[in-house]
């Protein structure tokens, strides 16, 4: 039977799991007609299972050096994983919603992979493919990577036939067992050769410092943070979890608002978010002027050359203050930026994933100790992921719009998810039922800033200035 030791960063992210927060990365795909299922079947079965880690679950023996391994479940059935819902009558937006944040608190079952789809039919005219995929098998990245490969450019594609199998994509027990050694012994080496090539050049004794001081001053923000305020948006949770989501956003109109200001698109649009959590905490009666409030935002660390389909968490995390005190949205964006342009030039994202790292090799009661130290240092997750430009089809069939949808960690009930395909945006809020009900209210808020900044740079959607 084949087995694979997990890398200490997947388990990391497996440790968290939790009754109140599953580690679930969620998405849907909205097809533009109703889905051949029998299609649908043949494109997962000869598409995504040739990734072997789809076929695979966890297991952790007794006598084991290492904790968790992937290991081919000898009961794999696709039926298990592939499931079909009619959606109850009105067949509406309300109705899905429901049936999607039924499925987004429902955990996956960690006895066997840790994935599903659930073909939902009669959505309207139309039908949803909901999917639900554990954060320990990879990061947002690398499993929007595995969820675009079943589709195609075209309508007319062939029927999907086998593809060649991947590759394992862990390496060797040793190798694994003695990544946290040859990684120290790697840095080591390297500051050998970094001596040599200073006694050369001394010049590079000055870079070399700045380049520990940097990492010093970072392990030090990190750690020192202080909590963020207990505000109506962190506490208690609950089980049940919520989503909404924004009307697209077209990606060039976005763009020319953050060029006005001399911004990026994301800038742009957590600029908005802060406001619009600005605006839900003032609605619920709770003054944001004086609250602290942090962002956890996950960067991507992936090697330029590695393969797309290499699966894992290869990610850090920066926490950039949100500038809950400023109410003016151009000044609220150029505050934004001046914050997360300094965490860009900082270590910051390489330390947390060193952190993450360092808690998969500790026992689960550990990791969630440091894990709710850290958490109690932000309030919210915010992730960024790019899709593709052009219409994708699945199973010959038009996607008419994507979503995703990122999971929280520890006490945090609140995630945000930025998401781009066909040159247009779409904001995905999921949120704790018990801290926020309603997260389509802080959607309707984000859209309402997002046009406040607009009109204040002077670059108005055409409809708005109509």
């Amino acid at each position: 039977m084949s087995r694979q030791p997990m890398s200490n960063a997947d388990a990391g992210w497996l440790q968290m799991e939790s009754d109140t927060n599953p580690m679930m990365i969620s998405g849907f795909f909205e097809f533009d007609q109703p889905m051949n299922f029998d299609r649908l079947q043949a494109s997962i079965e000869h598409r995504l299972l040739r990734f072997e880690r789809f076929k695979q679950r966890i297991v952790s023996p007794r006598l084991s050096l290492r904790r968790y391994y992937w290991e081919t479940d000898p009961h794999f059935e696709l039926d298990s994983h592939l499931h079909r819902i009619a959606l109850p009558a009105p067949g509406d937006l309300a109705v899905l919603k429901g049936v999607a944040n039924d499925l987004a608190s429902t955990p996956l079952d960690l006895t066997r992979p840790l994935w599903q789809f659930h073909l939902i039919e009669g959505y309207g005219e139309t039908s949803v493919l909901f999917c639900r995929l554990h954060h320990a098998i990879a990061d947002g990245i690398a499993l929007m990577h595995v969820l675009l490969s079943l589709c195609d450019d075209s309508a007319d594609a062939p029927w999907p036939t086998p593809q060649p199998v991947s590759k394992p994509q862990t390496a060797g027990l040793t190798a694994t067992l003695l990544r946290p050694a040859s990684l120290t012994l790697s840095a080591g080496q390297a500051l050998v050769q970094e001596g040599v090539k200073t006694l050369r050049n001394p010049r590079r004794a000055v870079e070399m410092t700045q380049t520990a001081a940097g990492m010093a001053r970072s392990v030090t923000r990190v750690t020192l943070m202080r909590p963020d305020t207990r505000s109506l948006l962190k506490g208690q949770l609950s089980v049940a979890r919520h989503m909404a989501w924004s009307r697209p956003l077209p990606v060039d109109e976005v763009k020319a608002v953050g060029r006005a200001a001399g911004a990026t698109i994301n800038d742009v649009i957590i600029s908005s978010l802060a406001g619009a959590l600005q605006r839900y905490m003032a609605d619920k009666g709770q003054n944001p002027d004086g609250v602290r409030m942090r962002a956890m935002m996950p960067v991507n660390l992936r090697p330029a050359d590695e393969s797309p389909e290499a699966l894992g968490n290869r990610f850090g995390l920066y926490a950039p203050d949100l500038p809950m005190h400023i109410t003016d949205p151009v000044q609220r964006l150029a505050a934004f930026k001046r914050t997360i342009d300094h965490l860009k030039h900082t270590p910051e994202g390489f330390v947390t994933r060193s952190i993450v790292e360092v808690c998969g090799m500790t026992p689960v009661e550990v990791e969630r100790l440091v894990i709710r130290f850290f958490t109690s240092k932000t309030s919210v997750v915010i992730t960024n992921v790019a899709g593709p430009r052009q219409r994708l089809y699945l199973a010959g069939n038009p996607i008419r719009q994507i979503n995703f949808w990122v999971p929280q960690t520890a006490g945090l009930g609140l995630g945000v998810s930025i998401f781009s395909y066909m040159g247009a945006i779409v904001v995905g809020v999921m949120a704790n039922g018990k801290l926020v009900p309603d997260p389509e209210a802080i959607v309707d808020a984000f859209e309402a800033e997002y046009a406040a900044l607009q009109e204040a740079v002077g670059q108005a959607a055409p409809a708005s200035a109509a």
